[in-house]
């Protein structure tokens, strides 16, 4: 496999041993074959791509360029096997130790660990906004979903990312308004033969990797089967416009203690608008989950001590 041996290091082991499961499932002479693999001494040394370091100087847009080079030349993993399990749940410094893991074994990974390692690679961007952007699409019969790291730099909004396909991951930071970024999503889909059926939208992540907060996946959900396009269009300013005001609440959120002061102080936020509560009838059961968070502030910061 064009994995294996890649710079001579060592990799987890637990990682490996997903990988030969699996070559035993598909390969008629699965054992056999890891066996002779993991035997071998002489095999061509695959080189590590290196994790881009900046200079102070160096542009924004330069920078998201070079984690995207990163992210691609890490490659596509089409084997079917997820090397890195990534719980959605886990708390930003968790996901983190997880990101720099990949860095460490540089195996071919997926969507969603793109997008952990991108919001990794970004973190000392403090003028850089980053927020998921996932799409559910619809072909021949199946549905397929799919998730990019939105950026916002600038009043400019791009994404980084993976896919199979070319159009489907990197967008610089060139796109006016969100609602831009996102249509030229849904027409590169339109050229995959995919149609756009939903999109979900969470909020700003946190610059600070020793965070203990969740990452907000799908603060907004929208249903494109129940929405017109001018609404479409709507409902995506009316998120953009949230996360400005709450990036303007103050300087960011690198304290998750802050962010919940926060969350819980402005309760009128998220009812603002009746229209957005008709239109996005699947983002309540996203937003009830907010309370809760001063409850579990305890076993959350007991968690940080234990890490």
């Amino acid at each position: 496999p064009f994995f294996v041996n890649r710079g001579g290091l060592p990799v987890d082991e637990p990682t490996w041993e997903r990988m030969w499961r699996h070559v035993g499932r598909i390969h008629p002479e699965g054992d056999r074959v890891a066996q002779r693999i993991r035997g071998a001494a002489d095999l061509p040394k695959i080189p590590i791509p290196s994790v881009p370091v900046f200079q102070p100087s160096t542009p924004i847009p330069e920078r998201l360029e070079a984690v995207q080079r990163y992210i691609r030349e890490l490659q596509y993993n089409h084997t079917g096997t997820q090397f890195f399990e990534i719980k959605k749940s886990r708390p930003l410094t968790g996901l983190m130790d997880l990101a720099k893991e990949m860095t460490k074994e540089a195996l071919p990974i997926k969507c969603l660990e793109a997008v952990i390692l991108g919001i990794y690679l970004t973190n000392n961007m403090t003028t850089l906004d980053r927020f998921p952007i996932s799409f559910k699409t619809h072909f021949s019969g199946n549905y397929f979903r799919h998730i990019v790291l939105g950026v916002n730099f600038g009043g400019r909004y791009g994404a980084l990312g993976i896919s199979r396909r070319e159009e489907l991951m990197y967008k610089a930071p060139v796109f006016r308004t969100l609602s831009e970024l996102i249509f030229d999503f849904e027409e590169a889909y339109r050229r995959c033969w995919h149609t756009l059926k939903k999109v979900k939208l969470g909020h700003c992540v946190s610059h600070d990797p020793h965070s203990v907060e969740q990452i907000e996946w799908k603060h907004s959900i929208l249903d494109l089967d129940k929405l017109s396009r001018e609404d479409f269009r709507k409902e995506l300013e009316r998120h953009a416009r949230d996360m400005r005001l709450k990036i303007g609440k103050g300087t960011g959120p690198p304290s998750p203690t802050k962010d919940r002061k926060k969350d819980v102080s402005s309760p009128q936020r998220g009812q603002a608008s009746p229209h957005r509560r008709n239109s996005r009838g699947d983002r309540r059961p996203s937003g009830e989950k907010k309370p809760p968070d001063p409850k579990a502030m305890p076993d959350l910061n007991g968690y940080q001590i234990r890490v």
